[in-house]
């Protein structure tokens, strides 16, 4: 089946306890703003509704306000993910690279400053963290189609549809990889973010099969507990949504929506990227990049090759292409 251990999965989540107590504050902060702004602009524009001579003007302004108001945190949101990605999930991942690898870290606050060091060191500026993130997620999308796709591990003819359908799940499990890549990255030491970033990709894509088959399992274990999540918060999202003027009834399915994904950041999510970092980093013990990988990835990925010029480019790069046939 899998090949990671959830025990130590959620023991290392219990080790980095800061860090879900940090993410619990970020997470279920950004659902608050989401209930206040979405009923905030329901409440003014019931408001503005009567002014309107239409009949059914003000639910139809509370409901055009809730989507202002949802539609206004979800830019703001967007504005700060390079900051979410620098101080909170890098750093959450410093901490469990190193608690992986049998290190100490410190206990309490000073874990989130310990965290905070590192990941400093290794990305001075977190505008260079956020172009490495952003080019490994374009270069991962790669790797499936490199793969032969499902056809790699259910070769049975006539089966189009259901090819086709768990070909999307796949490409869905490889929603932490970026994430995976980043942990690498601490790990090494490297005081070349793209060159390691590059490396790193290039390790995933030659035991991508492996690798795969352990996230896949992994999502369907984080997609039924987020659809259980998603269940229980349907109760409290309705009661919110049954004190707004209005009748909002469908933004219940919103908002529970919303909760259920701040519970998965705050929670499912460490446990995911906990548990591929083990499997990734016993698969690749021993390892080289491939250069032959390497040289498939540029050809098929303009990412791989954006972030493969980047790192050839910057202090650490080096060429390893692997020749040609002549």
């Amino acid at each position: 089946m899998w090949d990671f251990s959830i025990g130590r999965s959620v023991s290392i989540m219990m080790r980095t306890w800061p860090f879900i107590v940090f993410r619990m504050i970020v997470y279920f902060g950004i659902t608050l703003a989401y209930i206040m702004a979405t009923g905030t602009g329901a409440s003014v524009g019931y408001g503005v509704g009567h002014i309107s001579t239409d009949p059914d003007g003000p639910m139809s302004f509370a409901l055009w306000g809730g989507v202002v108001g949802f539609g206004v945190v979800s830019i703001a949101v967007y504005w700060i993910r390079e900051y979410i990605l620098y101080v909170l999930k890098a750093g959450h991942i410093a901490v469990m690279v190193h608690l992986i690898d049998g290190h100490d870290v410190p206990d309490g606050q000073n874990q989130i400053a310990y965290a905070k060091e590192v990941v400093t060191q290794r990305f001075a500026e977190a505008n260079i963290l956020f172009v490495v993130d952003q080019l490994v997620k374009g270069a991962i999308r790669a790797v499936t189609g490199l793969l032969g796709g499902i056809a790699a591990f259910l070769p049975v003819p006539g089966l189009s549809g259901l090819v086709s359908f768990i070909d999307t799940v796949i490409r869905l499990s490889l929603t932490y990889v970026d994430e995976i890549i980043l942990g690498y990255n601490i790990r090494i030491n490297s005081n070349s973010p793209f060159e390691t970033a590059r490396q790193g990709v290039v390790l995933y894509a030659q035991n991508g099969k492996h690798m795969v088959k352990n996230a896949v399992w992994l999502a369907v274990i984080m997609w039924g507990v987020s659809f259980v999540i998603f269940l229980a918060m349907l109760a409290p999202a309705a009661a919110i949504l049954w004190v707004m003027p209005g009748q909002l009834a469908g933004w219940a399915f919103v908002l529970a929506i919303v909760f259920a994904w701040a519970f998965k950041a705050a929670f499912i999510e460490p446990f995911a990227i906990a548990s591929l970092m083990q499997v990734y980093f016993d698969t690749i013990e021993g390892q080289v990049p491939n250069p032959e990988w390497d040289r498939r990835l540029a050809e098929t990925s303009s990412k791989f090759r954006e972030l493969r010029d980047k790192a050839l480019g910057s202090f650490g790069g080096s060429r390893w292409d692997a020749p040609r046939a002549a």
